[in-house]
């Protein structure tokens, strides 16, 4: 497994209907590095977001989508999900303040 630091853990918040609706219960939805670990995410997010405790974290691996060029048959690249859940008493992230 690869030495991934906590900066290359996050990659960018998924911005949806879905993620925006869940925002209300603390839970916010990154793009994180296919290799990282739910542990690897939950420190990333207490480091890079201040004043943030971090409850739980649900990690998804999604597939890439088949792709077609004429004949030619390809796929597009593997991403992971991460569903971050705030404590009650925790700070808000600010990246989403304005949304």
């Amino acid at each position: 497994m690869a030495d991934i630091k906590y900066y290359d853990v996050i990659l960018k918040p998924v911005i949806t209907e879905k993620s925006m609706a869940a925002m209300g219960e603390k839970k916010y939805t990154f793009l994180v590095h296919t290799d990282a670990t739910k542990s690897q995410v939950k420190e990333a997010v207490e480091k890079m977001f201040a004043g943030t405790k971090v409850k739980s974290v649900n990690t998804m691996n999604c597939e890439g989508k088949k792709k077609r060029r004429g004949m030619v048959v390809g796929r597009t690249a593997k991403t992971k999900k991460a569903i971050v859940q705030l404590t009650a008493d925790s700070k808000d992230i600010e990246i989403f303040e304005g949304l």
